[in-house]
């Protein structure tokens, strides 16, 4: 028979899942280990990027989270949906070779209207390697637009944002280590991909597909098919093909006639009886960033953010998600750094201010003031 749980424990399992939630049997991960183990985690906010791979790695500091990036163990580019994500320097290429091609697919139009034709992404090509070769190996996006530019390759209007793009879709370029000192760039440097990525893992087709499905449903589940399609952007073929090969290794649970799958860990914590099955946490009180994979890693976010406050978490529906306070797994507000000292009365642990949808018990109340610690010494506060 196949167990139900309810939507608040159908989020907290996703918690754990994705090592926001410790639970007592796992160890404690470094930022690598993080990444790995998310296999990609949204990017295009850097500092929330940090931040996020850092609350997952209890302890570490953006120092050190910045340093797996200049070491060439983590990296950044667009694997996933026209996306920045970051993912372990090993894993891109056999990722791109799932993800690539619908993406450059789907950019046709756009590219017309930008005037980018093949010759022109060949040319780019010549012109990042030379300048790479010339500039000790890395460069930053300004230095690569004005080479092109001094060539005649436009950038303005996106386009050269859309060169990089499918330098990047195309495996010549990285984005790599960090553009300045430690715990303040905010901003990578470019690489070649071939150069600073030491061991590339290659992948069958086939097997590609099972890996993607194996270790999205482990670190995300429980989550549906929808959910790793939205996630992905593979066929649904690819996607049942994936999952077909590694069914055996996941467990499944309903919740509200769904289907979801999930690692068998992740099912192991669940405690209670019959349809009173639950899970820890909550009454847990976390600080996620903007774009945190717990949100942007599925299609249906009802679980864990309730519709009247999606529009105070992404503000006319305009893909712009705000940094968010979850208790018990629920979204229950909002966060941003504090800038003022006119703001201090309302901060938290000197760094946080939030503004909450709903109100806090006091238990939950001490637990954001943890929380708020928590991210002030991974910013080295």
């Amino acid at each position: 028979m196949t167990t139900s749980v309810t939507p608040p424990v159908l989020a907290r399992l996703r918690l754990a899942a994705q090592l926001i939630l410790p639970t007592s049997t796992s160890p404690t991960p470094g930022p690598v280990d993080v990444v790995r183990w998310l296999t990609a985690l949204q990017g295009q906010d850097f500092p929330g990027a940090l931040f996020s791979i850092g609350l997952r790695s209890p302890g570490s500091t953006r120092a050190d989270v910045e340093g797996a990036f200049n070491r060439g163990e983590i990296v950044r580019s667009w694997p996933m949906r026209g996306t920045l994500h970051v993912t372990p320097a090993e894993d891109l290429g056999w990722i791109l070779s799932l993800t690539a091609e619908r993406m450059i697919a789907g950019m046709a139009s756009r590219h017309r209207q930008l005037d980018i034709t093949t010759p022109d992404v060949e040319k780019a090509r010549e012109l990042a390697i030379a300048l790479l070769e010339q500039s000790g190996g890395r460069v930053t996006r300004e230095g690569l637009f004005a080479a092109f530019e001094q060539e005649g390759q436009a950038t303005k209007t996106q386009r050269g944002i859309h060169l990089l793009f499918m330098l990047c879709l195309q495996g010549t370029l990285v984005q790599g280590p960090i553009n300045g000192g430690a715990g303040n760039g905010n901003t990578q440097f470019f690489v070649l991909s071939e150069t600073w990525t030491k061991n590339p893992r290659v992948l069958e087709r086939e097997d590609a597909l099972a890996e993607l499905a194996l270790r999205y449903f482990r670190s995300h589940g429980p989550a549906t098919l929808k959910d790793f399609q939205w996630w992905s952007k593979l066929t649904l073929k690819d996607i049942r093909t994936g999952l077909e090969r590694v069914k055996n290794q996941l467990e499944s649970v309903e919740c509200n006639g769904e289907t979801y799958w999930q690692a068998p860990e992740t099912a192991e914590l669940l405690g209670g009886q019959g349809n009173k099955k639950t899970v820890n946490g909550a009454r847990s009180v976390l600080l996620l960033p903007g774009f945190d994979e717990y949100l942007l890693g599925y299609t249906d976010r009802s679980a864990a953010l309730a519709p009247e406050h999606a529009p105070l978490t992404v503000p006319g529906n305009n893909g712009m998600f705000k940094a968010t306070v979850v208790a018990g797994g629920k979204v229950a507000g909002t966060w941003r750094k504090a800038q003022s000292t006119a703001e201090k009365q309302r901060q938290r642990a000197g760094v946080v201010l939030p503004e909450f949808f709903t109100e806090l018990s006091p238990t939950q109340d001490k637990a954001l003031d943890s929380a708020a610690k928590k991210y002030a010494t991974f910013l080295g506060k």
